[in-house]
C-alpha cells in the first residue's frame, strides 16, 4: 500500500477544515481555543505590565532597581559587568562617624552618594528648619545636607560648618526625605548626606572600619537579570543583592499577592477553557467517525487518518491561539486606556513575552484535554461504514487522564504557581465534584419512583436525566465548574482582597518616631494624645548583634541569602516587652513565667522565620554584644509577625530586666490626620532628638497596588464568565445530536413544541440546581483551604453562596433552552429518514 505524500495529507486536512468550518462542535473548539488564549495573554499582559510599573513604584523605596551591598567595595569586575550591559550607576557609602563643631561633637549616620543617587526616586531637602522642602538635587562638593535634630544637638545653623574627619563641609540645607532611608531605617542618629567625591579627604575610612557600600542599578529587566546572573555566581561572603521585593517587606509582600491571586484566576480560566475543549474534542470525534471510515475504506492507514485529524487540530488551534493572542492584546491595552487616570505614569510594555506564554498555554490545552478523544478516530474499523453500530476500541484510562494532567502541570508550572495554593484549588473542587456528584446519582436514582404520578412535562423533563445518570451528574459537574470558578472569583475577591484593604486600615499609622529619649518618653506621649493622634505603644530601643547560637559562632550556622545571614551583618533592633505585642502570636513555647528560669538566664521572644533560618529551638542559649556589653538569653518562645501592620516590630523581644542599665531610646508609630503638618512641626521643635519619619507614601504605594489588583480582578472576571459560556455551550454541543433525535421522535408521536420547551427547562433547571449546589460545596472548601493554608486568613461561612443554585437554574435553564433549541427547530422527517 503507497502512503500518501505528506503536503497532500495537509491540503486534504485542511480543505476538510474549511468545509465543516460551520459545524457547530468546530466553531465551540475554536471560541473555547480563542477564550483560553485571549484569558492567558491578557492577563498575562496585565500582569506583566502592572506588576512592572508596581515594581518601578517599588523601586524608589531601594532607590534603585538592583542594588549590590556589601561591607567592602565592589570588585571592578562586578563595575565593569554592569556598564557593559548599558546600566546606570550610582554609588552610595554610609557609615558611622563623629561630626564636629565647635560648640561640640555628635555620632551621625553619614552617606556619601554621588551626583547620580538617587536612580529612582527624588531626594527632599528645605533651606531651614520645617521650611517648604522641594523635591532634587543633591550636595554639591564641599557641601553637606543635614538632618534638623543634628542642628538643635550643636547649636547649628544652616549656613555654618561641620567637620567630617579632616574634611570641613558647610551646611546648605536641610535633609527631610530620602527614597532609600528604610534600608537604615532605625538608625539612632543624626542624618548627613554629602558628595562621594569627599569622602577620601574626611579619611575616615580606615581599614577595618564598619562601612556599608551599595552600588545602585537601573535599566531593563532583561539587562538587570543578565546582570544578576553575571554577578551572583562571585558574589563575596560580605555582598549581596538587593531587589524590590526584599528591599521593603510590605511591599514585597503586597507584590507577591498581586501576582498569586491574578495567576489563580489565569489558572481557573484556562482550566475553564480546557474543560470547554475536552468536551468539544469529543463531539467533533465522535461526528467524524463516519468520515474516518470512509478514509480507511479508501486507502488511508490508521497512522495517515490520526495525522489527517491531528493536522487539522493543529491549524484550528494556530488560528485560534495567534486570534486569541491579538485580542488580548488589545484587551489588555483597552483596560490601561480605560484606567489610566488610577494606574502609575510609567507603565513597561510587556514585550512578546505574554503573547508567546499564552499560545503555548493554549496549544498545550488543546493537546492535553482533546488528543485522547481525537486518538479514537485513528482506530476506526473500516466496517463501520456497513455497521454503524461498530466503535473504535477507547484510547486507554491512563492516557486520556496522563494527558490532561501534563497538560495541567505544564500550565502550572508556566504560571509559576505556588503549589501550595493550586492543590488547595484543585484538591477542594476534586473533593466536591466527588462528594456532590455522588449525591446527585442517589438523588437521581430517588427521583425515579416519584415520577411515576408525575405530570408528563416533569418525566419527559427528567427522563433525559433518569435514562443517562451517569452523563446527566457529568454535566452538573461541567456546569457547576463554571459556577464554582465565578463564584470563586468574586468570593476571592469580595473578601479576600477586603480582607488585604482591612489589613491596611486607612487609619494604619502614617508616622514613625525614633530616638525618643528616656527622659522625654512621658511627654512626647502627652503631646500624642493632645494632637489625637492614635499611637502605638512606646518600644525601648536598644541596638544589638547576635554573636553565639549555643557557644557557637553565629556566622559559621547560617547559609548565604537567607534572613538569617542578613540578620546577623548588622545591628538588630532589640527591646523587650511583659506583654506580647498586637500583631503577634507565638507559635512554640510560652510568654515570660513570672519567676526566671532555673539558671538565672533571661528569656527572648524570636520572629519564626529568622528562628528557621538560623536553625533555632527552644532552650538554645545566644549571646549577644550590645555596645560592647555581652548579654545572655535563652529562646523561651517563637512567634510569627504580622510586617504588613504598620506597627513597630522586632525579631528579638527580650523579657524585662534583661537590657537593664544600657543605652536606651524609643520608638513608636502614630496615625495623624491629613491636614495636621503644623502639629508633626511643632512635635519636631519640641522634642529635637527625636526623628519623625512620614511614611505616607508607603501607604499610598501599598492602597495603590491593592486597588490596582482590585482592577484587575475585575477585568479576569469577564475573561472567567467567557470561558464559562465555553464550558457550557460545549455541554450542551455534547449531547445536542441525541437531544435532536429524540425530540424529532416525540414531535412524530404528536409533543408539542410549549411542552417539550418546557420539558426543557425543567431538566436544565434542575441541573442549574445541581450545579449551583455543588458550586456552593466547592467555594466553601477551596476558600477554607486557600484562607488555612495559602493566605493564613481567618475562614467564616458564606452563607450567600445558597444563592448559587437559584443563579444556577437561571443561568443553565435559560442557556440550555436557547442551546438546545435546535433540537426543537429540525425538521421530524429528516431527522428520521437520516437516522
Amino acid at each position: 500500500m503507497t502512503r500518501m505524500p505528506l503536503l497532500r495529507l495537509c491540503t486534504l486536512a485542511l480543505r476538510q477544515l474549511l468545509r465543516d468550518a460551520r459545524a457547530s462542535e468546530v466553531r465551540v473548539l475554536f471560541f473555547a481555543l480563542l477564550v483560553a488564549v485571549a484569558a492567558s495573554t491578557a492577563i498575562g499582559y496585565f500582569g506583566a505590565r502592572l506588576n512592572g510599573a508596581m515594581q518601578l513604584r517599588a523601586s524608589e523605596f531601594l532607590g534603585a532597581d538592583l542594588v549590590l551591598q556589601g561591607n567592602s567595595p565592589a570588585r571592578a569586575e562586578q563595575i565593569e559587568a554592569g556598564a557593559t550591559l548599558g546600566l546606570r550607576h550610582a554609588q552610595v557609602v554610609e557609615f558611622t562617624s563623629v561630626v564636629g563643631a565647635d560648640a561640640g561633637i555628635q555620632l551621625s549616620s553619614i552617606k556619601a552618594a554621588d551626583p547620580a543617587y538617587p536612580l529612582r526616586g527624588e531626594l527632599r531637602s528645605a533651606a531651614a528648619p520645617y521650611a517648604e522642602e522641594t523635591p532634587g538635587g543633591g550636595p554639591a562638593p564641599g557641601e553637606a545636607w543635614v538632618e534638623p535634630r543634628l542642628l538643635v544637638a550643636l547649636g547649628l545653623a544652616i549656613g555654618d560648618s561641620i567637620d567630617v574627619g579632616m574634611k570641613t563641609l558647610r551646611m546648605t540645607r536641610v535633609l527631610t526625605y530620602e527614597p532609600d532611608r528604610a534600608n537604615n531605617f532605625y538608625s539612632l542618629t543624626p542624618r548627613v548626606l554629602i558628595n562621594l567625591d569627599d569622602l577620601q579627604a574626611t579619611g575616615v575610612i580606615q581599614p577595618g572600619s564598619r562601612v556599608t557600600y551599595r552600588e545602585l542599578w537601573r535599566g531593563e529587566p532583561e539587562a538587570l537579570a543578565q546582570y544578576r546572573q553575571a554577578v551572583d555566581k562571585d558574589l563575596a561572603a560580605n555582598q549581596r543583592l538587593r531587589d524590590t521585593r526584599d528591599g521593603n517587606r510590605q511591599i514585597g509582600g503586597a507584590l507577591g499577592k498581586a501576582e498569586r491571586y491574578l495567576n489563580m484566576a489565569s489558572l481557573v480560566a484556562v482550566l475553564l477553557a480546557g474543560v470547554a475543549v475536552a468536551l468539544s474534542a469529543s463531539r467533533y470525534a465522535a461526528r467524524r467517525l463516519d468520515a474516518s471510515a470512509l478514509l480507511r475504506c479508501l486507502g488511508l492507514s490508521r497512522r495517515e487518518a490520526l495525522g489527517l485529524y491531528c493536522v487539522q487540530l493543529a491549524a484550528l488551534g494556530l488560528v485560534a491561539a495567534v486570534a486569541g493572542a491579538a485580542i488580548g492584546w488589545l484587551a489588555q491595552l483597552g483596560l490601561f486606556r480605560l484606567l489610566h487616570g488610577l494606574m502609575p505614569s510609567t507603565i513597561p510594555p510587556g514585550g512578546i513575552t505574554p503573547a508567546l506564554a499564552g499560545i503555548a498555554t493554549g496549544l498545550v490545552a488543546l493537546a492535553g484535554f482533546a488528543l485522547p478523544p481525537l486518538a479514537a478516530l485513528g482506530r476506526v474499523p473500516p466496517l463501520r461504514v456497513l455497521r454503524r453500530d461498530l466503535l473504535p476500541v477507547p484510547p486507554s484510562s491512563w492516557l486520556v487522564y496522563g494527558t490532561a494532567l501534563l497538560a495541567l502541570g505544564l500550565i502550572m508550572w508556566r504560571l509559576s504557581l505556588d503549589l501550595l495554593l493550586t492543590f488547595a484549588l484543585l484538591g477542594g473542587g476534586l473533593i466536591a465534584a466527588l462528594v456532590l456528584g455522588g449525591l446527585l446519582l442517589l438523588g437521581l436514582r430517588s427521583l425515579r419512583r416519584l415520577l411515576v404520578g408525575a405530570p408528563l412535562t416533569w418525566r419527559l423533563g427528567l427522563g433525559q436525566l433518569l435514562r443517562h445518570p451517569l452523563a446527566a451528574a457529568g454535566q452538573a459537574l461541567a456546569f457547576g465548574l463554571i459556577l464554582l470558578a465565578m463564584g470563586l472569583v468574586a468570593l476571592l475577591r469580595a473578601e479576600l482582597l477586603d480582607n488585604w484593604q482591612a489589613q491596611l486600615p486607612k487609619d494604619a499609622p502614617n508616622h514613625f518616631a525614633l530616638n525618643i529619649l528616656p527622659d522625654d518618653r512621658d511627654a512626647f506621649a502627652q503631646h500624642l494624645r493632645d494632637a489625637n493622634a492614635t499611637s502605638a505603644p512606646l518600644y525601648p530601643v536598644i541596638p544589638g548583634r547576635l554573636t553565639h547560637i549555643n557557644q557557637e559562632p553565629v556566622r559559621q550556622l547560617v547559609s548565604k541569602e537567607s534572613t538569617g545571614e542578613r540578620a546577623v551583618q548588622r545591628d538588630l533592633s532589640l527591646t523587650w516587652a511583659a506583654d506580647l505585642p498586637q500583631g503577634n502570636a507565638l507559635v512554640a513555647g510560652r510568654w515570660w513565667q513570672a519567676t526566671p528560669p532555673s539558671d538565672d538566664v533571661p528569656g527572648v521572644s524570636v520572629e519564626s522565620e529568622l528562628a528557621a533560618s538560623l536553625n533555632l529551638k527552644l532552650g538554645d542559649l545566644l549571646d549577644f554584644d550590645i555596645g560592647g556589653q555581652p548579654r545572655q538569653a535563652r529562646v523561651s518562645s517563637l512567634r510569627t509577625v504580622h510586617w504588613d501592620s504598620f506597627q513597630p516590630n522586632f525579631y528579638m523581644i527580650f523579657q524585662p530586666g534583661t537590657l537593664q542599665g544600657l543605652p536606651t531610646t524609643y520608638l513608636t508609630s502614630f496615625y495623624l490626620a491629613p491636614g495636621h503638618d503644623q502639629q508633626v512641626v511643632a512635635l519636631s521643635r519640641a522634642f529635637p532628638a527625636a526623628s519623625i519619619l512620614q511614611v505616607d507614601a508607603l501607604l499610598a504605594q501599598l492602597r495603590s497596588i491593592l486597588a490596582q489588583v482590585t482592577l484587575a480582578v475585575q477585568y479576569v472576571l469577564l475573561f472567567v464568565l467567557a470561558a464559562g459560556l465555553a464550558v457550557l455551550f460545549a455541554g450542551l454541543q455534547a449531547t445536542l445530536d441525541e437531544r435532536i433525535r429524540q425530540g424529532a421522535l416525540l414531535r412524530a408521536l404528536g409533543a408539542g413544541r410549549p411542552l417539550l420547551v418546557r420539558a426543557r427547562r425543567i431538566e436544565f433547571g434542575l441541573l442549574g440546581v445541581a450545579s449551583g449546589l455543588l458550586a456552593a460545596l466547592g467555594c466553601e472548601l477551596i476558600s477554607w483551604a486557600l484562607y488555612r493554608y495559602a493566605f493564613d486568613l481567618q475562614w467564616s461561612p458564606h452563607p450567600w453562596l445558597l444563592l448559587l443554585p437559584v443563579l444556577g437554574a437561571l443561568l443553565i435553564g435559560g442557556a440550555g433552552v436557547w442551546g438546545t433549541r435546535r433540537a426543537l427547530n429540525a425538521s421530524p422527517l429528516t431527522v428520521l429518514r437520516e437516522g
